[in-house]
């Protein structure tokens, strides 16, 4: 299930992204899991109460801990538009990149807690999945 928010790129794109993604993480098939993209208040509500955390942040990821269905991904799009102007990319390549790290996160990684190996994932699946950014970004 996909929930969109004005200006966010349209559903049938993010699932296409979210089906390229998992596969170049190595997902067997295709596991289901819902995408929300929102606002900042939202987020920061979510945020709040699962983190403890009164700020929005760019993407949150919710593990369902089942095996038939992968988890929740919640995107902060207008979030997500900010960080992309401060990094000189496109928004679209900015949820590209949230994306794959919720799915990371969804999938059992925790870049707080290894060496970077999250972090260089995700940097191989979106070049393998995207190519480079025009900004160099994976």
């Amino acid at each position: 299930m996909l929930v969109t928010v004005v200006g966010a790129p349209l559903a049938p794109r993010i699932e296409a992204w979210t089906r390229i993604l998992l596969s170049k993480a190595g997902a067997k098939r295709p596991l289901p899991l819902s995408i929300l993209l929102c606002g900042d208040r939202r987020m920061r509500t979510l945020n709040r109460a699962w983190r403890g955390r009164d700020v929005p942040t760019d993407v949150l990821s919710f593990s369902s801990g089942e095996k038939e269905f992968l988890g929740d991904i919640v995107i902060d799009v207008p979030y997500a538009a900010r960080q992309a102007r401060r990094r000189g990319h496109a928004l679209a390549r900015e949820v590209q990149i949230l994306l794959a790290h919720g799915l990371l996160h969804l999938l059992g990684y925790d870049h707080e807690e290894d060496d970077g190996t999250m972090f260089r994932l995700q940097r191989r699946i979106l070049l393998a999945a995207f190519g480079e950014g025009p900004d160099g970004v994976p």
